[in-house]
């Protein structure tokens, strides 16, 4: 068993690298249309460029870290493209950045945060050989990168009033969390014991995807990760138009991402009682549910919301400490490379996320919705598109997991 020490060295890094993906999703959105004025269509085109940019690097990442003799070293290289392409994008040098500065400073962050990631993930799964510690690993370092995404949801408004002057500070909070932590990482944490083979890059690049339980896997994970995407990427908006509540955002994502963490002990105790898939499983039909009771909301429902807030975090813990357990069991199983297996899961989780900023933000705009709108249409379109298709995706992804649930767990 990894000791404590090294295990929170270990996962004390994911609070920055959560940093990374919070203002993405979630606050770049809102800063480039309401700040500087970009269009919706534009700005989902964008971003969905930068995000197929940002999948496809994944693999290719993930087979090259296979190959290297120190992850640690991947890792190390990473933090001047995250510092710099972060401080560039939430600290724009124009005074009204434009297509070319936001494409820009986007593949920076993201050629960053791949190198990371990937490396990062692999490394957890090859700290041990048992199955229930490898979820354990999983578990503290998602609820460590949980407590980052609520520092991130809260500081941009706790550091300043002004949306420029919170998304500045922001930058550089992060600058100064990513260079601690990832000192104590490579400093405190074990390197992986692994021998490096002859690289094979056109061979290893698809190894995985010749495996039917990963490929399953893969599936069933996309589903799941389009139905938590579609949401995360239109919260503020939701928040602010249908509910009426702007000035609350930061307290329902505080609530989403605390839940979330709050949960974890449950989904590792309900994954050693009745195995790691029926309990995703479980999890994804809660999520059903909640974003089935989303859609029925209105105008103050404020407090209905923060419930299905904690719902939804609850099934939320599930979808972040058990489908990486799983994939690691199956590297282990399989002797897969484990950069090369979250390289291609790395490429589907941010496929899911450029095809709901990409879909989504467009199809708002093709219903009819518009930023701070009070028109019954557009609303309905809001609400249709943040709860009812992802309910509609969740329920698809619950049906093909338990149907393959045997190959993938014997795989």
């Amino acid at each position: 068993m990894l000791r404590m020490p090294a295990l929170l060295a270990y996962a004390l890094l994911a609070v920055p690298l959560a940093f990374v993906a919070l203002p993405i999703y979630v606050h770049v959105p809102q800063l480039y249309s309401l700040a500087y004025g970009m269009p919706l269509a534009q700005l989902g085109s964008i971003l969905l460029i930068a995000r197929l940019w940002d999948a496809l690097i994944d693999p290719l990442i993930g087979v090259l870290g296979d190959r290297w003799p120190q992850r640690k070293l991947s890792l190390l290289l990473a933090v001047p493209l995250l510092v710099c392409g972060l401080w560039g994008l939430l600290r724009p040098l124009p005074q009204q950045p434009g297509m070319l500065w936001l494409v820009s400073m986007l593949c920076i962050v993201y050629l960053g945060y791949s190198l990371a990631m990937v490396n990062y993930q692999a490394w957890g799964a090859e700290l041990s050989a048992d199955p229930h510690e490898r979820t354990r690993i999983t578990a503290v370092r998602e609820s460590f990168g949980l407590a980052g995404v609520v520092l991130a949801s809260l500081a941009p408004r706790l550091l300043s009033a002004d949306l420029r002057t919170g998304m500045a500070d922001l930058a550089l909070l992060f600058a100064c969390l990513l260079v601690l932590t990832a000192a104590v990482a490579l400093l405190g944490t074990p390197a992986p014991q692994r021998s490096v083979p002859t690289v094979r890059l056109g061979i290893d690049l698809l190894a995985p995807l010749r495996q039917p339980a990963f490929r399953r896997l893969l599936a069933v994970f996309a589903l799941s990760g389009i139905a938590a995407a579609i949401p995360a990427s239109l919260v503020l908006f939701f928040v602010s138009d249908v509910l009426g509540a702007a000035a609350q955002a930061g307290v329902f994502l505080a609530i989403y991402f605390l839940s979330a963490g709050a949960g974890m002990p449950l989904w590792l105790w309900a994954a050693r009682r009745f195995g790691k898939l029926p309990a995703w499983c479980a999890a994804m039909c809660l999520a059903v549910l909640v974003f089935a009771w989303a859609g029925l909301l209105g105008a103050g429902d404020s407090i209905a919301f923060a419930v299905i807030c904690a719902a939804s975090g609850l099934a939320l813990g599930a979808d972040l400490a058990l489908p990486p357990s799983v994939l690691a069991d199956f590297i282990a199983r399989r002797q897969q490379g484990a950069a090369a297996c979250f390289g291609w899961w790395n490429f589907v989780a941010k496929l899911n996320l450029a095809l709901a900023a990409g879909l989504a933000l467009p199809l708002l705009q093709v219903l009819h919705y518009e930023v701070g709108t009070r028109s019954p249409e557009g609303l309905h379109a809001l609400s249709l598109i943040y709860a009812g298709v992802p309910a509609v995706l969740k329920l698809c992804a619950a049906a093909l997991l338990w149907r393959d649930q045997h190959l993938i767990a014997e795989a």
